[in-house]
């Protein structure tokens, strides 16, 4: 059950579309560049000089002390003042649209199968629930640190062995986004999970 490379020719067979031209970087960069602004919460948050909790009183009489006139305690330029166009709560978010998302998939996966970096195997399941049994039967795939598993599903004792395996990540193949695509040494895919995403790229 040793995970084998999946070739151009054989992504064809299995109906994956993929890009051999320059096209979809500009997509891939948009939709990878959405996603991680998504993520963002937006929460930062500072007051201006109306917002701080201090006296509205003059600090002291306009002409006659030597100083500089003042005209409250909460001004920017002072210690304990508001902050002047500082950040307030917002939405990161941007919006990338159904076309320009699928063509990056196609495209971030095209690169990934061109330079060799997506294998396939029958099926990804350990035989008892052990975070050993999951690392010696990735061990037999792939001697890279950092991989991608797609299937079409995990059973639970797949799933809860893989948990402490921080550099793996197990996703569905209706779930895996480009940057996921993007973010790993190897990826190792089911047969199941390559039909799905056959109809993902189509």
């Amino acid at each position: 059950m040793s995970a084998k490379v999946l070739t151009k020719a054989a992504a064809k067979e299995a109906k994956l579309e993929i890009i051999e031209n320059g096209r979809g970087t500009q997509a891939v960069h948009d939709v990878v560049v959405a996603m991680r602004a998504a993520r963002r919460s937006g929460s930062a948050n500072t007051k201006t000089k109306a917002e701080v909790d201090l006296s509205g009183a003059k600090p002291w009489r306009q002409k006659g002390t030597g100083r500089a006139r003042a005209g409250y305690k909460s001004s920017p330029i002072w210690r304990g003042g508001g902050v002047v166009f500082g950040p307030k709560p917002r939405d990161y978010s941007k919006k990338v649209g159904k076309s320009v998302r699928r063509l990056a998939f196609r495209k971030a996966l095209s690169e990934r199968i061109n330079a060799g970096d997506v294998l396939t195997i029958d099926e990804f399941v350990v035989s008892e629930l052990k975070t050993k049994a999951f690392v010696d039967l990735l061990r037999e795939q792939t001697d890279a640190r950092r991989v991608l598993i797609v299937s079409d599903s995990f059973d639970e004792k797949t799933y809860k062995s893989a948990r402490n395996v921080k550099p793996v990540k197990l996703s569905t193949a209706t779930d895996v986004n480009t940057e996921q695509l993007l973010a790993f040494e190897k990826i190792l895919i089911t047969e199941k999970a390559l039909e799905k995403l056959a109809e993902r790229t189509r």
